[in-house]
């Protein structure tokens, strides 16, 4: 399934919708309007004000601009970058891991376990490259760790994430470049 995503929108102001409340045929007429565009995101019949839209200074101007901005696609996960991508992840995450033994003890193994089944389950259903990556498969992690009464949680949750953010989006890069050469 292919995500779309509009860039360079911003959050709706609360100044709009006293604005859209007051002056509804001015509203109602840049709804009609952006209706016929045809990269309306899927999901979507016509546009309300909670949306995420940017504010100018008339409502046909705003939506109009708003809807200008292009559409990026991004790519559905690779099984296989998942794979390798879990296999590197484990080995970096224990190598920090064991560096604090006084904290995890004994339970190094199972917290990478934990934190390498949550992070290959993120690759395979939602991380897209570039600009996908998110915070909950970090949060379930500290979560998982939490419920196995490991100690540590905190300590493992925030290593993997600062690794993902150093080197995902680039081993995403690399990856693509060799599939593609």
């Amino acid at each position: 399934m292919t995500r779309l995503c509009c860039v360079g929108l911003r959050p709706i102001s609360s100044s709009f919708l006293p604005f859209a409340l007051s002056e509804p045929s001015r509203f109602r007429f840049a709804i009609r309007r952006l209706a016929r565009f045809p990269q309306w995101p899927i999901g979507l019949s016509t546009p309300s004000p909670s949306m995420n839209v940017a504010i100018g200074t008339s409502a046909g101007s705003t939506w109009r601009a708003a809807w200008q901005q292009p559409v990026y696609l991004y790519p559905d996960p690779i099984p296989e970058f998942a794979k390798i991508e879990t296999r590197k992840f484990e080995d970096e995450l224990r190598k920090k891991l064991v560096k604090s033994k006084e904290v995890f003890r004994d339970d190094v193994d199972e917290v990478v376990k934990i934190c390498a089944e949550i992070f290959k389950d993120f690759l395979e259903t939602e991380y897209g490259g570039p600009g996908t990556l998110l915070v909950e498969p970090f949060t379930d992690m500290l979560l998982g760790l939490k419920v196995n009464k490991l100690s540590g949680a905190a300590v493992a949750a925030r290593a993997a994430f600062l690794w993902a953010q150093n080197c995902l989006d680039q081993d995403w890069e690399i990856w693509n470049f060799q599939q593609s050469h």
